[in-house]
């Protein structure tokens, strides 16, 4: 869960300002903000389903920046000083967990001044996986690259955040609903959890495809996943990626847990699925935030 070893500037805020930087300054990170990122990865690395993970943060001098560029991000990333690689159990939700504990690292960079990325298939895995010395029961499914951000936006930069429509938002009412599938969520129905549910909304997710749902009965709001059709299948199969839209569920819980703790509103995750109507077979349900 979440550590107290937090932000320094609010959550909302920290959120809004979080892009995938792609396009890095030449510039190293000080020693300084590469201990508190160690020091946070350390007090953060046990997932709400209680699946531990382990998170490096991989960083190079000026020396050695060839040596980092070398771990192969296939002309995705430019300039990064480090990278963030983590490694988890390939059991139950620890997809999820890692989701959940890579975007709070990721968050506590961008309070830092650093831009980040995250990266799911476009990263060479057994390199990665050999730096954090990756055990036979671990997976390696997404790394971050970090640094400070370059002042203008590379070419293809924009083209890949084009690509994948990474500034564009679903609306609210296809992601959060009133009891049911089909009945959309009014903000003033959300109440105070109008703001938790925004930064959900505002999460990265695997080719900008925003698959969390959730469904607000009483005092729990159901998180589902709803899976886009074939990308599990393609990905696996061919490129051998991780199923990264579970990440993206625990991207979204991340998201309104923190900003749920900071506006002061109590509550944690259960299982309480409320069994209601699904609308297709590509939806499923997760877990509860219930408030109180």
């Amino acid at each position: 869960m979440i550590n107290d070893l937090t932000y320094g500037q609010p959550i909302t805020e920290i959120i809004q300002a979080r892009y995938s930087c792609r396009n890095y300054a030449d510039r190293a990170i000080e020693e300084e903000k590469q201990e508190r990122l160690r020091a946070f990865i350390a007090a953060n690395s046990i997932g709400p389903f209680g699946t531990p993970a382990r998170f490096k943060l991989v960083t190079a001098a000026e020396r050695d920046r060839e040596e980092l560029r070398g771990l192969g991000t296939y002309g995705f990333i430019k300039g990064a000083t480090g990278f963030i690689i983590g490694a988890v159990e390939e059991s139950g939700r620890g997809l999820e967990d890692f989701g959940y504990l890579m975007e709070q690292i990721i968050l506590f960079a961008t309070d830092l001044g650093l831009g980040t990325c995250w990266l799911g298939g476009s990263f060479n895995k057994s390199n990665f996986s050999a730096r954090i010395s990756a055990r036979e029961t671990e997976t390696v499914p997404a790394v971050t690259s970090i640094g400070y951000a370059a002042e203008k936006p590379r070419l293809l930069g924009r083209l890949i955040r084009r690509q994948a429509n990474s500034d564009r938002r679903k609306p609210w009412e296809e992601l959060f609903f009133l009891q049911e599938f089909g009945a959309p969520l009014s903000h003033e129905a959300a109440g105070p959890y109008a703001v938790p549910l925004d930064m959900v909304r505002l999460g990265p997710s695997a080719s900008n495809k925003q698959p969390w749902r959730i469904v607000k009965d009483g005092a729990a709001w159901h998180l589902y996943l709803q899976r886009t059709k074939g990308y599990r299948d393609r990905n696996w199969g061919i490129l051998r990626i991780a199923d990264m839209q579970r990440i993206d569920i625990g991207i979204a819980m991340c998201h309104l847990e923190l900003a749920a703790r900071e506006l002061g509103l109590p509550g944690d995750w259960q299982d309480q699925d409320p069994a209601i109507e699904l609308p297709d077979t590509l939806t499923e349900y997760t877990v509860s935030w219930v408030a109180g």
